[in-house]
């Protein structure tokens, strides 16, 4: 069996877990998860992973090992460059990431994958979720950001679409954690963290964020997703644990504007960056 470690880093957090690549499960034995500030200096940032990492891989082979790495961008996936300049990470800037991780650990960079974190996403309910059996996917994550993937029956690919038009801003404006935040601030004067936070409040203010929260999403699958002409959409990320508390009216809207699309909520939504980015490292050393 090929030992492989999918790992997905955040700003906050890196993640991980070896694969069963047959069984096409994260082995729960070997989950870490452990803080790392993605504000701290460069040598504070690859100590911490490589530590984590190496807690990971105690028991395998490093020669037979392939990483799969979920990153967010903008990011050199091929060369395992970073590209993020501004809020997190910036003392990694221009920093050859796959270079620093291969020599630390021992291993050859030729073992190391890095994938976009909205692919690793995709790539994972393809892999183990609950969009195995389609080929054309349009994947949305709804978080503290917006992430937005495709994948064409043979590959997931960032679609990066967040700062996309939408009404007089961009999609992240209207579709991130931030909008519940700001429009529950505009409409009580007070404030909360998210959805979860809301889910605590009054029903009447609910169901307006929601309706006009399901009014944003649809306009932006009509004005961005139509034209991919997928067979199904996916969505992951926390805002798409509420979607009860919106789907009806997301729905009426698709249908109002002849998109007759089915929805699939994430069936592992953590774990799928974890499980995509491993199966992106399979696929692509095998080509």
């Amino acid at each position: 069996m090929q030992n492989i470690l999918g790992i997905d880093i955040g700003g906050s957090h890196i993640t991980m877990a070896q694969v069963h690549p047959e069984k096409r499960e994260i082995i729960g034995s070997t989950y870490i998860r452990e803080h790392v500030d993605s504000f701290e200096p460069r040598e504070i940032i690859f100590s911490a992973w490589v530590s984590a990492i190496e807690k990971a891989i105690w028991d395998l082979a490093k020669e037979e090992l392939l990483i799969g790495i979920a990153m967010p961008g903008p990011f050199d996936y091929e060369n395992g460059i970073s590209h993020m300049q501004q809020g997190k990470f910036m003392d990694i800037y221009q920093a050859n990431i796959k270079e620093e991780l291969a020599q630390r650990l021992s291993i050859s960079k030729d073992q190391i994958y890095f994938v976009n974190d909205a692919a690793a996403f995709l790539e994972g309910e393809v892999f183990g979720g609950c969009v195995k059996e389609y080929k054309r996917i349009f994947g949305v994550t709804l978080g503290t950001g917006l992430g937005t993937t495709f994948y064409d029956g043979t590959v997931a690919t960032d679609e990066d679409l967040w700062d996309s038009p939408l009404k007089d801003s961009i999609c992240e404006d209207y579709l991130a954690t931030r909008w519940f935040i700001n429009r529950y601030a505009e409409l009580t004067g007070e404030t909360i963290s998210g959805t979860k936070d809301l889910l605590e409040k009054p029903e009447d203010i609910q169901t307006k964020m929601f309706g006009e929260y399901a009014d944003s999403f649809a306009e932006f699958i009509t004005k961005y997703v139509r034209s991919y002409d997928p067979e199904v959409l996916v969505i992951g990320g926390n805002i798409a644990k509420a979607y009860p508390y919106f789907e009806k009216r997301f729905t009426q809207n698709l249908i109002e504007n002849n998109i007759h699309l089915p929805v699939k909520i994430s069936a592992i939504f953590e774990d799928a960056a974890i499980l995509g980015a491993a199966s992106y490292a399979l696929k692509k050393s095998k080509e």
